[in-house]
């Protein structure tokens, strides 16, 4: 079994989701006592969120390198950035590590060309939903992605930030997220991709007859079939 390095606390909330599924994956696959093989370098949040509010990206990155050099020379065998939003970053991050990271969106594409979709809606952080790095990995395997309009995107975003950052899931969040994803429907999306791990803990399948897209569990199963391979 390979070692996973998890580069995590963004935010911790969904963090402790990964080290679940990790462990709970490789129980139903080895049996017995099996549990993963990972190791985690984790954030402080709220030093990351500062750094974006002011734009200061180059010390994310900067940040982000410096945790992937730890996991390799702590004889992890992969990385796993355990937030879509961190993704951001991969490409300047791969300069700096020879580890083979395991892409979100990767993962993510792979389920909905599995399940025959072609046409998605994505629910994330501001950055996510706005930049390409997500988006283009879709696009480069033939899927096309919608996002809601800016007042429901700033909402999404605000949301993230200010409660399920916090390990706060309101009702009324809820709903106003189920209508959004109706909208979506409505606008020609087949799934919905919850390209935000913090989403799948408000959100589950059995809210919408859509299908959804759980990033962070797909993430995770996909490094497991890496660590078993």
């Amino acid at each position: 079994m390979k070692t996973i390095g998890l580069i995590g606390g963004t935010t911790w909330v969904s963090t402790l989701e990964y080290y679940r599924l990790l462990n709970v994956d490789t129980n139903k696959r080895l049996g017995g006592l099996s549990s993963a093989k990972c190791i985690l370098h984790s954030f402080n949040y709220a030093e990351i969120i500062e750094l974006n509010k002011a734009e200061e990206h180059k010390e994310i990155t900067r940040l982000v390198i410096n945790a992937a050099q730890k996991l390799e020379k702590a004889s992890a065998d992969c990385l796993l950035l355990c937030a879509n939003t961190m993704h951001m970053y991969v490409d300047e991050l791969l300069k700096h590590t020879s580890l083979p990271l395991i892409h979100i969106a990767d993962a993510a594409a792979a389920e909905i060309k599995k399940q025959g979709l072609t046409q998605v809606g994505l629910l994330g952080t501001r950055w996510t939903m706005e930049k390409d790095f997500f988006t283009k990995k879709l696009a480069d395997a033939g899927i096309k992605t919608i996002v809601p309009e800016k007042p429901e995107r700033e909402f999404i975003h605000k949301s993230i930030m200010e409660e399920f950052a916090k390990e706060i899931f309101l009702e009324e969040t809820k709903d106003k997220f189920l209508k959004m994803i109706n909208d979506l429907e409505q606008k020609g999306a087949h799934g919905i991709v919850l390209g935000c791990t913090e989403i799948p803990l408000l959100i589950k399948q059995a809210d919408t007859h859509l299908p959804i897209f759980n990033t962070l569990e797909l993430h995770a199963k996909a490094a497991i079939a890496f660590a078993l391979s």
